[in-house]
């Protein structure tokens, strides 16, 4: 099978600034060219009920149409509008999640099950490896909440994450040339998946996820780059050894296991030292920030990596 590699582009070229990048053009043209398309960027989507949760930022959310509009998920296409534009014939339900391994109590959860798990509502900031970012309220629970209902076994050591694969209604899963290897894979080790600000999301601004989102369920790893929160899973296996990933096979050069955002690791072609936040700025050169280490989150996540090079371990 093929796999994709990003093409050599500069950074400045990663983002169409022109469409996506100004706000008043983004959420006026590109959703309002989604409508006349037919596309129901939230047409699955169902209000939730959640509790105020332990994480909120003080800062201003991405505008939703942003949210739902512009999105990284291979399954639907390589250009951040396909998701929301190819997305519409993904079924999210009925749904399953196994989770098996080294675990006592191996189970698969049902979706009715999981989303009368203690649902609480989170504003995360989140980071793409192509220096683009926002600030989005997530509605989910701790991912370790799911783990100790399986208890792990002495001997585990890492979680495997694992995508559906659904070619039918999954049009980046279809057709000669494929962008990635199928299914989407994942992993984190055990005490980053046990971590506090790990979740497992059903829900964005106050609804259920859309299909382009994530639909049904999906991994929301804010100290990481956004390519390690698995879209849709299905299966969640815990294991002693590291797992693979999906874009750590596709690229290890650029695309590192730990994958924990840091300002001072360059991507081979491109600098993470700024970024760009969605939905802020306007014209052919918008505002860009400093990158924050851990996206902001070194007081809660940097002892998990005392002692390591985050430089070799990128």
């Amino acid at each position: 099978m093929s796999v994709y590699h990003p093409p050599k582009i500069s950074s400045n070229e990663i983002t169409p600034q022109r469409v996506y990048l100004s706000r008043r053009t983004f959420i006026g043209g590109a959703a309002a060219g989604l409508v006349l398309s037919g596309t129901a960027v939230s047409a699955s989507a169902a209000p939730l009920q959640a509790k105020p949760g332990p994480y909120k930022l003080d800062e201003k959310l991405t505008p939703k149409e942003a949210v739902t509009t512009y999105n990284n998920f291979y399954e639907f296409g390589v250009n951040k509008s396909d998701p929301a534009q190819n997305s519409g014939d993904f079924k999210p339900t009925p749904w399953a999640v196994a989770v098996e391994g080294l675990v006592n109590k191996p189970k698969t959860f049902g979706l009715e099950e999981l989303m009368k798990m203690q649902l609480e509502e989170r504003t995360y900031r989140m980071r793409c490896v192509e220096g683009w970012s926002m600030v989005i309220p997530w509605i989910g629970f701790p991912l370790k909440a799911l783990l100790d209902q399986v208890e792990p076994q002495g001997s585990a050591k890492y979680v495997a994450f694992e995508t559906i694969v659904r070619p039918s209604e999954m049009p980046g899963q279809s057709g000669f040339l494929q962008p990635l290897s199928w299914p989407y894979i994942e992993g984190l080790r055990l005490d980053e998946a046990a971590h506090p600000l790990t979740i497992l999301a059903v829900g964005l601004y106050g609804e259920t996820l859309p299909n382009q989102n994530g639909a049904p369920i999906r991994l929301v790893v804010p100290w990481k780059y956004g390519f390690k929160s698995i879209k849709s899973i299905v299966k969640i296996k815990l294991v002693d050894k590291q797992p693979d990933t999906t874009w750590k096979n596709a690229n290890a050069k650029e695309y590192g296991f730990y994958s924990n955002v840091n300002p001072a690791v360059d991507h081979p072609r491109w600098s993470q030292a700024t970024e760009q936040r969605i939905g802020e700025g306007s014209g052919l050169f918008p505002d860009r920030r400093p990158t924050l280490p851990f996206n902001g989150y070194a007081e809660e996540v940097a002892s998990l990596y005392a002692g390591m090079d985050l430089k070799a371990n990128y």
